[in-house]
């Protein structure tokens, strides 16, 4: 099978996710409420990215993609308020950040594209 370069990126920013919600529960004793949205938005990107590749129809994949994005969008937001809130260091939260906001760029383009070449509207 080809490489999948979101599959791939999709799947390292979840282990990445769990990595950090791990060490912010354990070493910074961050809130447990912020540190399980992030867990569950952060990890669910990858899950509906993998759940698009048996999608039962093209709406169905664009659907999967679309719903990961919005999860990519709701991590960008929870990544913020822990930096923001001191429990990420500058070079931490930079270094994950950028991580999702390449998901999001790669999945806006894919969306964008599938959206036109199925001439649906855009919602944006």
């Amino acid at each position: 099978m080809k490489d999948n370069i979101i599959i791939e990126k999709a799947e390292g920013f979840a282990d990445r996710i769990v990595r950090m919600c791990s060490f912010l529960k354990s070493n910074r004793k961050a809130s447990k409420d912020i540190v399980n949205q992030i867990l569950r938005s952060g990890t669910s990107i990858g899950a509906n990215i993998a759940e698009s590749q048996y999608a039962q129809s093209r709406p169905d994949f664009i659907s999967k993609l679309s719903i990961a994005l919005k999860e990519a969008n709701e991590t960008k937001f929870w990544l913020n308020r822990i930096h923001t809130a001191g429990y990420l260091s500058d070079k931490e939260y930079e270094s994950v950040y950028f991580d999702n906001i390449e998901i999001i760029r790669i999945l806006t383009s894919i969306t964008k594209s599938l959206k036109q070449a199925n001439g649906v509207s855009q919602n944006y």
